[in-house]
């Protein structure tokens, strides 16, 4: 057994996407420029690519259980990150795996893409919210996602709260409602996300860029705040760290593609010489 200290192991199990903007793409990304070594289990492989979904082939739950059966197998896993996970069958799958090999849970509830395109219908969403957000330690939805979660509109501040407390009814530890989308700010000049735990409400807030490079920047917070869990770092620091890398990551955007291009995920990388 090789005693040398390693960096630790965070695992992503969502859907793949081929243009490499969203999905195990960009948390295998994010993964790498946390210091991290990242493992992927595909649940459904989607037809994508910046300007939207067109379709998707998802995986079978005996498949998704022998991927990540695999990893779970070999490697110590510290960190687990759900992203899109399509049917009832691949939900309970994971969720079995999940109380099998403990570690630091993820969940970003990965419902509908930018582009307008469902994911998983109202019968794997229930499925999700009873087996998987009871082993969350944080629940990432943004805020059409936590509406979708609690079926109403959220606008005014007493409404994030009202919808956090039953999100966090339903098992998760901690919730983070995703400002990315929000309606009503006062600041507009902020992208303001609210971390919600069982006594508290923490507010972050970055500055907010008017831009369409956004694509996967859900999928790379929540990996981003898995890859710092993974690295011992405190969940509200956690978050904060994610969020400012995910500002970094579109503020510095290269571009790619004809729709809503990837963030940058090297933007806070140093140099090899600087490491």
């Amino acid at each position: 057994m090789n005693s040398k200290r390693t960096n630790p192991v965070c695992l992503s199990i969502a859907g793949l996407d081929p243009s490499g903007g969203a999905g195990i793409a960009a948390d295998l990304k994010t993964f790498f420029a946390h210091r991290c070594y990242g493992a992927a289990v595909v649940t459904s492989v989607t037809f994508q690519n910046t300007q939207g979904v067109f379709g998707a082939e998802h995986q079978s739950a005996e498949s998704v259980r022998r991927q990540a059966a695999a990893v779970f197998e070999d490697l110590p896993v510290k960190a687990v990150k759900t992203g899109m996970l399509p049917t009832i069958e691949v939900i309970e799958a994971v969720a079995e795996l999940l109380v099998e090999y403990p570690s630091e849970i993820v969940v970003d509830p990965v419902v509908r893409s930018t582009s307008g395109f469902d994911l998983i219908d109202d019968d794997a969403l229930r499925a999700l919210i009873i087996t998987l957000f009871p082993l969350a330690g944080i629940v990432t939805p943004n805020l059409a996602e936590a509406e979708r979660i609690v079926g109403r509109e959220i606008v005014a501040e007493e409404d994030y709260r009202r919808a956090a407390s039953e999100i966090l009814e339903m098992g998760a530890g901690y919730v983070l409602i995703k400002g990315g989308h929000q309606k009503g700010d006062e600041n507009k000049n902020k992208a303001t996300d609210r971390l919600f735990g069982p006594d508290e409400m923490v507010v972050f807030e970055e500055d907010y860029i008017e831009t369409t490079s956004t694509h996967g920047s859900g999928c790379t917070l929540s990996s981003a705040i898995a890859a710092n869990l993974a690295n011992g770092v405190s969940l509200e620091k956690s978050v904060k760290a994610a969020k400012s890398y995910v500002t970094k990551g579109i503020r510095n955007s290269e571009g790619y593609g004809k729709g809503n291009s990837p963030l940058n995920h090297w933007a806070g990388l140093k140099s090899s010489g600087e490491r």
